[in-house]
């Protein structure tokens, strides 16, 4: 271990730029982690924060929830079985406010569930990024195909559909506005997957998730850029370690030839892989965070403990993966032939 500290201290300009590269790659890897996270939620927070469960949908809607329509027979056989269940209806519309200006929300309605926030005909509950906009509790709504008009009841926090805020209101109104009789989906917390109804799809919350229009190909985007920065950061450690030992093979050889065993030399290389990327880390975690609470209000950012941990540790294990294979060529060495190189 003393010989790692030591060539550390010999190095510092060319373990500073390696630690400088990591600590760059790492930082933009956690940004863009906590904007794909962002997007993630508000894009679908009104699906993700669901418990678990099984979302069905008309099997000729094509995964298209919008073209779904659940027959009003096996709607009222499963929620007659399955107390916890709702049936519900998304759909994308507008309000007017007082002043006339017009917002774009998703509409959604649900038979009786604790589930959602139940509503009466005639009052509306909103996302809370509508409250920010200037809109307030009895604030009265209109819509072009609602005869009546909508008043502000209260506001949920997180509440986004395909990148609009929620606007939660009753089954007759949704019904009116939409000149519709059937729901587009059943939702069971907890159900079984297994569990088939007559012309009816199932849905784990995952892969309904992936039906929603721009949301797979979103994060599908998102999460191949930071997979792809976190296998370069393995390729730069891979890389980096292969040259210095290419370098040190003479010091290698005198090492081995005084009985230093190969071990101890990959625990040396170990080290300094270690010691670089934790503090590389360490730092960008913390940038990370500045720019968390610095970031605009508006930007979609959601960098959670568990995803930097997770990051964190596929970073240390890329690291250890690319330095021991840049290290395979330290059990090839022969100190004699080593010594022989001058290459010391």
């Amino acid at each position: 271990m003393n010989i790692a500290w030591k060539e550390i201290k010999r190095n510092k300009i060319r373990f500073l730029i390696l630690g400088s590269i990591i600590f760059l790659v790492s930082l933009l890897t956690f940004i863009i982690s906590g904007l794909a996270n962002g997007l993630s939620q508000d894009n679908a927070a009104l699906i993700k924060d669901l418990p678990n469960g099984v979302f069905y949908m008309d099997e000729e809607a094509e995964e298209t929830h919008n073209l779904s329509r659940i027959d009003r027979s096996i709607q009222d056989e499963i929620l007659s079985k399955y107390k916890d269940a709702a049936a519900l209806s998304i759909q994308m519309g507008f309000l007017n406010d007082e002043n006339d200006k017009q917002r774009s929300v998703a509409f959604v309605a649900f038979t009786e569930s604790t589930l959602f926030e139940n509503v009466k005909s005639g009052e509306i509950v909103l996302d809370r990024s509508l409250e920010e906009e200037g809109i307030k509790v009895g604030d009265t709504l209109k819509n072009n195909q609602y005869s009546g008009k909508f008043v502000v009841k209260g506001f949920v926090d997180q509440k986004k559909y395909s990148h609009a805020p929620v606007a939660y209101i009753n089954l007759k109104d949704f019904k009116e506005i939409y000149r519709v009789e059937e729901m587009q989906l059943i939702f069971i917390p907890g159900g079984d997957l297994t569990l088939n109804f007559p012309d009816l799809q199932s849905f784990s919350k995952k892969d309904f998730l992936n039906t929603i229009p721009s949301y797979r190909a979103e994060q599908m985007s998102l999460n191949m850029i930071v997979w792809f920065l976190v296998v370069i950061s393995g390729m730069l450690f891979a890389i980096f370690f292969y040259m210095m030992n290419v370098q040190k093979i003479g010091l290698y050889g005198i090492l081995k030839a005084i009985g230093v065993k190969t071990s101890s030399l990959f625990k040396m290389m170990w080290t300094q892989m270690l010691f670089i990327t934790i503090i590389a880390l360490l730092l960008s975690i913390t940038f990370s965070q500045v720019f968390n609470m610095i970031a605009p209000k508006g930007m979609p950012f959601s960098l959670t403990s568990a995803t930097t941990g997770l990051l964190s540790l596929v970073f240390l294990i890329i690291g250890f993966i690319g330095a021991t294979l840049s290290g395979i060529q330290i059990k090839k060495v022969e100190p004699l032939q080593a010594i022989q190189q001058g290459e010391v």
